[in-house]
């Protein structure tokens, strides 16, 4: 005696149900990841092994090793760069100023760009770096 049966094994898998849970994973870590503070602006910062993240208002400015100075991701020339400034202290006077410089840069310049933020009413200065080991 031979049973049949009208119900045949499928051997195929659909694999378009798989694409999608992958395509959806991949969105989620690409928009849960942290990104960049100021992405446009190329800045390979020094490292240190003590460091802290300051919290509160903050000036963000950033110098390229090519020395282009950027004052909260807006592109300023050296020589605007202290009346640039000034209002922006002048509006919250206890404003930390970060100082984002590219390790290639030289201390002179760094030291430049200082010494026009000082003359400009800056009071507090930190210079950012990458967490090292």
């Amino acid at each position: 005696m031979t049973f049949t049966t009208t119900r045949k094994r499928i051997i195929n898998y659909a694999a378009i149900s798989l694409t999608d849970i992958v395509l959806l994973l991949l969105i989620y870590f690409m928009l849960s990841s942290s990104f960049i503070v100021q992405p446009g602006i190329k800045v390979k910062l020094p490292r240190a092994a003590s460091g802290e993240v300051e919290e509160g208002d903050k000036i963000n400015l950033s110098i390229s090793k090519t020395e282009q100075i950027f004052l909260n991701s807006e592109m300023v020339k050296l020589s605007e760069l202290g009346a640039r400034l000034r209002p922006l202290l002048k509006e919250h006077p206890g404003k930390t100023l970060i100082i984002r410089a590219d390790k290639e840069l030289t201390l002179d310049a760094t030291i430049r760009i200082i010494d026009i933020a000082k003359l400009a009413g800056a009071e507090k200065f930190l210079i950012a770096t990458e967490p090292g080991p």
